[in-house]
């Protein structure tokens, strides 16, 4: 039983992953033997709070047998996270280690919808090949219709280019 104000190990570890320190993530992983998926007191895990600006942490949490499909209440998985904040090499790994990218979340968005939005276009060009471009949000919008909507002409390139390819 957790007392009020009582910092859980699945607390440390997710507090060590969002700050992006590696060596903590790792230290808790060996030497405390904290599993990986262990749960802050939000319900969140170290994967789904870390920096995605740091893919040592995503590293070090997928070695240790970290859930990469993990979902929060809202269906947001971390390849969800790491294509809205636009960092490649982090949704690289998470794709490497098994990331479905094609889980909608509860908008109907896969992880190209959010890097749509915001204008990631490495990370557009790298989720192109494995996603589903025909798939529509709850809004009934693909991929493409997203990019013409936002008036990104190079997004719609790309994504003309991976529709014709997939046809």
């Amino acid at each position: 039983m957790l007392l009020d104000g009582e910092i859980t190990a699945g607390d440390r570890l997710t507090s060590a992953a969002a700050r992006g320190d590696t060596l903590e993530v790792r230290r808790l992983l060996h030497d405390e033997l904290v599993h990986p998926d262990s749960i802050n007191r939000f319900g969140k895990t170290a994967l789904q709070v870390m920096m995605f600006g740091s893919p040592s942490v995503a590293q070090e949490l997928l070695k240790q047998g970290a859930s990469v499909n993990i979902q929060d209440e809202y269906g947001t998985t971390p390849a969800h996270d790491a294509a809205r904040t636009g960092f490649l090499q982090t949704i690289q790994l998470l794709v490497e280690h098994g990331a479905d990218i094609n889980v909608p979340d509860s908008h109907g968005s896969i992880p190209i919808h959010l890097a749509i939005r915001e204008g990631h276009e490495d990370v557009v060009h790298f989720l192109s090949a494995e996603s589903n471009l025909r798939h529509r949000d709850s809004e009934g919008l693909t991929a493409l219709d997203l990019a013409r909507q936002g008036a990104e002409p190079q997004l719609v390139t790309i994504l003309e280019q991976y529709m014709s390819a997939q046809t």
